[in-house]
């Protein structure tokens, strides 16, 4: 079920290596959140997914709002915070029924670039990092974890633009 819901955009244009601290994979470049439940020793997504309870009422805020955002998102999957944070954003996502074309993830390798550079134009030094566009305009970021919870600190960047823009 996972995986149907998470079919998204720009899959299969990434780099696959070794990673030379710990022998695991490492993803580098767009992906999806498919491509990452394709690959067996990602146990930490599934698992993550599986255990994350994401409130209702946030989830209920968001359902009619995320949608009106693009979200970019850096993540490592070498990264522990990346293990920890990106589950539980897709399950939210699911919940939410966010629409994953509207959704754009880049794997960085352990010095935190990607493979054409898109770190650099979002300015990525931590992973995970989670970026809430509106109209083409960066409106709130999420970088290593969050202050209460993925659904609570993406509703409260909402709110926080929302109110910007009145």
């Amino acid at each position: 079920m996972i995986m149907s819901l998470s079919a998204g955009a720009q899959s299969g244009h990434f780099k696959v290596f070794k990673d030379s601290v710990d022998g695991g994979q490492v993803f580098n470049g767009p992906v999806t959140f498919s491509d990452l439940n394709k690959e067996a020793s990602f146990t930490w997504l599934s698992s993550g997914y599986d255990l994350y309870d994401p409130d209702g009422k946030t989830i209920e805020k968001l359902q009619g709002r995320l949608k009106n955002y693009s979200i970019v998102v850096f993540l490592g999957t070498w990264c522990d915070d990346s293990h920890n944070l990106v589950p539980k954003l897709e399950k939210v996502l699911d919940k939410a029924a966010y629409p994953y074309s509207n959704l754009t993830m880049y794997g960085v390798d352990r010095g935190k670039t990607t493979l054409n550079g898109e770190d650099k134009q979002y300015g990525i030094k931590l992973v995970p990092t989670i970026i809430l566009i509106n109209e083409g305009k960066e409106v709130g970021r999420i970088t290593e974890s969050v202050s209460k919870s993925i659904e609570d600190d993406l509703e409260a960047i909402i709110e926080k633009d929302a109110l910007q823009n009145k």
